[in-house]
């Protein structure tokens, strides 16, 4: 059975994916963080160094964009491919104005404050009502730490777009967003859809940047087909 590696979001870790892991206990599942260099050539050679041969790749958010760098450096060994809440295209230049201000108040203490002002309130789906999902998105990056936030903050300032690599990939490949999601919305995924035409595009309702936590079941489900396609 082909294993699933799995790559959560900026700042999180495997608790970002829920009931997801449990679900396909069968299968050997790799949980993978993007943490080592800060760029994301680095970080997905780093997660390639320790991947099996061949794998199942899913990503969320900065994870589909490391999955990404994956695919542009390795597609011969990734079997099939899905992209949960990212954005296939270069930061932009507003986008990296924002950050440089959040680097510089990490750097002087304030991590708990950036995600508590800048990153958590767009998080979520307006109809959330669990207060321990952003409750755990602070733990999972207080644990992480400053170091960790100033990595992942200067690869995504840099990375480079990846709509060539996901053109030339003709396997499986789930696109999957949250109805809700302010920091990649549809359209992002509507693009990856066209460039994958073999691609099935779910929108996952009353979830917004966290399908994973915010509404498991269909999100659970749409792996599951994908995983079996």
């Amino acid at each position: 059975m082909i294993p699933l590696l799995l790559i959560p979001g900026m700042m999180c870790d495997a608790r970002m994916w829920g009931e997801v892991a449990s679900t396909f206990a069968e299968r050997p599942v790799h949980h993978a963080l993007p943490v080592e260099g800060s760029t994301t050539t680095a970080m997905a050679s780093a997660i390639l160094r320790d991947a099996p041969p061949r794998f199942a790749l899913a990503g969320l958010s900065m994870g589909g964009i490391v999955a990404m760098e994956m695919l542009q450096q390795a597609p011969e060994r990734i079997e099939r491919l899905a992209l949960l809440d990212t954005n296939p295209r270069a930061e932009a230049d507003q986008v990296k104005r924002r950050r440089a201000a959040q680097i510089e108040r990490v750097k002087s203490g304030d991590l708990a404050g950036v995600l508590r002002d800048e990153m958590k309130p767009h998080y979520l789906s307006p109809h959330a009502s669990d207060p321990s999902i952003l409750a755990l998105c602070m733990q999972m990056a207080l644990d992480l730490g400053p170091e960790i936030f100033i990595r992942q903050s200067l690869a995504l300032r840099d990375r480079p777009d990846r709509q060539g690599a996901l053109a030339r990939f003709h396997q499986p490949a789930l696109v999957l967003t949250g109805e809700d999601d302010r920091l990649c919305p549809l359209d992002r995924h509507e693009l990856m859809h066209a460039l994958m035409p073999q691609s099935r595009l779910v929108i996952v309702p009353d979830a917004g940047h966290l399908p994973t936590l915010e509404n498991p079941t269909p999100t659970i489900a749409a792996l599951c087909r994908w995983l079996e396609e």
